[in-house]
């Protein structure tokens, strides 16, 4: 029955809430298909018989209505009168039982209160969400009010989708990004789930339906599943013909059902891509609901609700996060060092994984080829592994072994001629949580390696690979100067152990002066005949005294010590360090030609710097320096610097397998870490 009721406050104004136009006709009746939490609008003028000079308005209790500009009447009974911008705003309260089941009109008048036509809606109300987790509780809640649009902090919003770069199956072994089905159930907790929540009538009326679409900017970074109509919790098998796609790259737009009454139907929606140089992370998703026109013409929309998801950047793990395992190869002509490894792994009481050599096949540079990091949303998160693009005889290796189930897989591909030293990952290395001038960076800030500024040829990491680690956005990369050396990496002249006190870490420097420092109050001792590399057959023996009087030698030294003096002033600033958070570690260079016949620097002995950090326990090359009181000077002041801070100090040989071949420990090592415990989403940006 309809019931004349008051115009005033009929109900609440919302911020930005969704209105849709529409058109009276006083010469039929129209159905017109709501949806709740939206307004109807309508110019009454606009469809009025000619003369009319009032209006009135009547409808069923579930429909409110609200007339701008407010009546002037004193009675709501009263025919109101009508102007050129006389509006009607519409709503219904809740989702209809049935089609058609409410109803509103409005009557004109002439001047002489003559009834000049009625114009009626007859009103289906219905409700419409897709959903997703926007408040990042792992929780996909109704209708958020911010689940159109991405926030950054801990007081942010917007829902988070993982790259599937992870595999699934035991055959055919590809990540699963590549494949675009779900080959098992294992597969979905890789991807975010959105729900499709409606509440009406059993049917839509005729013509009207549903449709999911994606732009065309964001159709190669996502796709969207759902189960198919027979999935049942019971009676699922576990494969691809279990769900069915939705959206893809070559799928834009496709119709979902309206299943009627009160509904849920869940979406999984799998992220393919990273972050990168053309693609910010960002990833809408929308529902419309249709209405027909006429036989042969298009639909045209008349509600659409959007989600917005951001991608998980790739995070990598500094060497203050615990480690989980250890990684090594094995060739024919390093057992000392594997045989040192074994023993600080295994009493620091982590796994340690061997590559053997028909996986190796001689590749020995086990941090080169690969970092490890991870991906972490709300519901899931699982270690990913960058695959340089170095590609030496251990490119196989991270796919082959690594890639897996809850073990993702990415990489950057560059021309050959574009690949250098620089691209190797002893390259790329992460600090630790830092503050610097005010602005956090509680996943600390990632340090590759470049040439320097003023060089027209110098060596630099690829730009691809540059481009993605300035994507993720959540570690800011900090660029070095490392081409001065001859492999060109950073981890030979700088790394970060941990600290009970200040900041957490210490940054350690590799430091000409003070092997200077070192030697020179050796010879004031009268050690200066203590000879540096005793007893090795494989390097000629050479004595303090030797060093310190080689002008030459300290001029190359001294080159070395400003090249580490621009990069120490560069962490410095941008790592908010005091000399005080900086410790120099007593190591040599010396300087040979490449193949280029550029001078470049190389460790003249095993350079300590180069080490693997395992908690409290750190791997050191064994540096072979002179001994006096028959322990290794070199030996005895590291292990005095680090045991300030309560840190073991174990000398792994690694002379002949590696340092001569130009890396040390770090660079034939790789540690897996535990993720950090805060959330990337709610970094401060």
């Amino acid at each position: 029955m309809l019931q004349q009721t008051s115009s005033v406050n009929a109900f609440p104004k919302k911020k930005n809430e969704y209105q849709r136009t529409i058109r009276l006709d006083t010469c039929i009746a129209q159905k017109v298909l709501y949806v709740v939490g939206t307004t109807l609008k309508t110019n009454l003028g606009r469809c009025a018989p000619p003369n009319s000079t009032f209006f009135s308005v009547k409808c069923t209790p579930s429909v409110k209505y609200d007339i701008i500009p407010p009546p002037k009447e004193s009675s709501h009974l009263s025919p109101i009168t009508l102007n050129e911008k006389s509006v009607l705003l519409i709503s219904m309260s809740g989702a209809s039982q049935y089609e058609n089941d409410s109803k509103l009109s409005v009557r004109y008048y002439s001047q002489d209160k003559d009834i000049l036509g009625n114009a009626i809606l007859h009103l289906t109300a219905l409700e419409i969400s897709l959903d997703v987790d926007a408040d990042r509780d792992g929780v996909v809640e109704k209708n958020n009010p911010n689940k159109g649009s991405w926030k950054w902090g801990p007081d942010g919003h917007g829902a988070i989708l993982l790259v599937n770069c992870d595999s699934e199956r035991s055959y055919f072994q590809k990540p699963d990004n590549e494949v675009d089905y779900i080959s098992k159930l294992s597969d979905l907790k890789d991807m975010s789930v959105m729900v499709l929540r409606t509440r009406g009538p059993a049917r839509l009326p005729d013509g009207y339906k549903l449709t999911m679409h994606i732009c065309q900017g964001h159709a190669d970074g996502v796709r969207v599943y759902r189960p198919k109509p027979r999935y049942t919790s019971n009676s699922i098998s576990g494969v691809a013909n279990e769900f069915a796609q939705v959206l893809c790259s070559n799928v834009l737009s496709r119709e979902v059902p309206y299943l009627g009454g009160a509904a849920e139907m869940n979406f999984y929606v799998e992220g393919l891509k990273f972050p990168d140089k053309d693609f910010d992370g960002l990833i809408s998703i929308s529902l419309s609901l249709l209405e027909p026109i006429c036989t042969g013409l298009p639909e045209t929309p008349i509600f659409t609700d959007t989600v917005m998801f951001r991608v998980a950047p790739w995070i990598m793990t500094p060497n203050t996060l615990r480690p989980v395992e250890v990684f090594v190869c094995s060739t024919s002509d390093n057992y000392s060092f594997l045989k040192g490894m074994r023993s600080l792994v295994a009493n620091s009481g982590y796994k340690l994984n061997i590559c053997h050599e028909y996986m190796n096949r001689g590749d020995r540079w086990m941090q080169d080829e690969l970092e490890f990091g991870y991906i972490d949303a709300p519901h899931h998160r699982f270690p990913v592994v960058l695959d340089s693009p170095r590609d030496g005889k251990l490119l196989d290796f991270p796919y082959k072994e690594l890639l897996g189930p809850d073990f993702g897989y990415v990489t950057r591909v560059a021309l050959r001629k574009d690949v250098s030293s620089l691209d190797s990952f002893g390259n790329l290395e992460v600090s630790p949580p830092v503050t610097v001038n005010g602005k956090k960076y509680p996943l600390g800030r990632i340090i590759i390696g470049v040439a320097f500024p003023t060089t027209t040829k110098g060596r630099n990491m690829t730009q691809v690979v540059q481009d993605f680690l300035w994507a993720q956005k959540v570690q800011q990369p900090i660029a070095l100067f490392s081409d001065w050396l001859l492999v060109g990496h950073v981890d030979e002249f700088m790394t970060f152990v941990p600290a009970p006190d200040r900041k957490g870490f210490r940054l350690l420097l590799a430091s000409p002066d003070a092997g200077y420092k070192l030697f020179r109050g050796l010879k004031n001792n009268g050690h200066g005949q203590a000879r540096l590399f005793e007893g090795r057959r494989d390097q000629e023996p050479i004595t303090v005294d030797d060093i310190l009087e080689d002008a030459g030698f300290q001029a190359e030294n001294n080159y070395v010590q400003s090249c580490i003096d621009w990069n120490r002033d560069v962490l410095k600033r941008e790592l908010g360090l005091d000399d005080s958070d900086i410790i120099d570690l007593p190591i040599l260079f010396k300087l040979q030609q490449d193949e280029d016949n550029e001078y470049r620097a190389v460790a003249f002995y095993p350079d300590m710097v180069n080490l693997i950090v395992l908690g409290k326990n750190l791997g050191i090359p064994k540096p072979f320096g002179p001994k006096v009181n028959g322990r290794c000077a070199l030996e005895e002041e590291m292990s005095s610097l680090m045991e300030d801070l309560g840190l073991s100090c174990t000398f792994i040989d690694d002379f002949a397998s590696y340092h001569r071949l130009l890396g040390e420990v770090h660079c034939g090592s790789n540690v897996r870490r535990e993720p950090f415990d805060f959330k990337w989403w709610n970094l401060d940006m």
